[in-house]
């Protein structure tokens, strides 16, 4: 990825649009679970935004009467992320892959994310050997963690 098809470089890393985010993964709405991506650096970490919204079609029943994003949904955004990274990393041949969990260990919720959050998911890469890599994701909400994992995933074509 150059720098022209980015937004403009931070001194941590390049920034990318949700239209870039598009073009990276092949996750559409109503399950594209990443607005933005910050800071990548390739082969090492990055950072997903989500901005929660009252509009977020599973909002209608979990739960009517208090809303709370599921957490297997912010396990969901910690994957597309990493997926963002992986594609940083391996370059414009990739870019529209699949990735499918193996694994998701030490999953830990703390705080509830709630519409009018911004979420913010720490993705960084521990390995990769051929099409596996593994990554530790945390979540936050306005500096605080609120979720937290370890999780593998495999990388083939669409």
């Amino acid at each position: 990825m150059s720098q022209a098809e980015a937004s403009p470089a931070t001194e941590s890393g390049i920034d990318i649009d949700v239209m870039r985010v598009m073009e990276l993964i092949p996750h559409r709405y109503p399950f594209l679970m990443v607005d933005r991506v910050d800071s990548i650096i390739p082969d090492v970490s990055c950072i997903g935004v989500k901005n929660v919204s009252i509009n977020e079609p599973f909002f209608m029943g979990h739960f009517p009467k208090r809303p709370v994003m599921p957490g297997v949904l912010i396990i969901e955004s910690m994957a597309q992320t990493a997926g963002c990274l992986v594609v940083a990393t391996l370059g414009p041949e990739s870019e529209g892959k699949l990735v499918y969990f193996m694994t998701v260990d030490n999953a830990r919720f703390r705080k509830p994310v709630v519409p009018g959050d911004q979420m913010k998911v720490h993705v960084r890469k521990v390995r990769n050997r051929g099409p596996v890599w593994k990554f530790e994701g945390e979540a936050r909400v306005n500096g605080v963690l609120v979720a937290e994992a370890t999780y593998s995933a495999m990388i083939l074509d669409a």
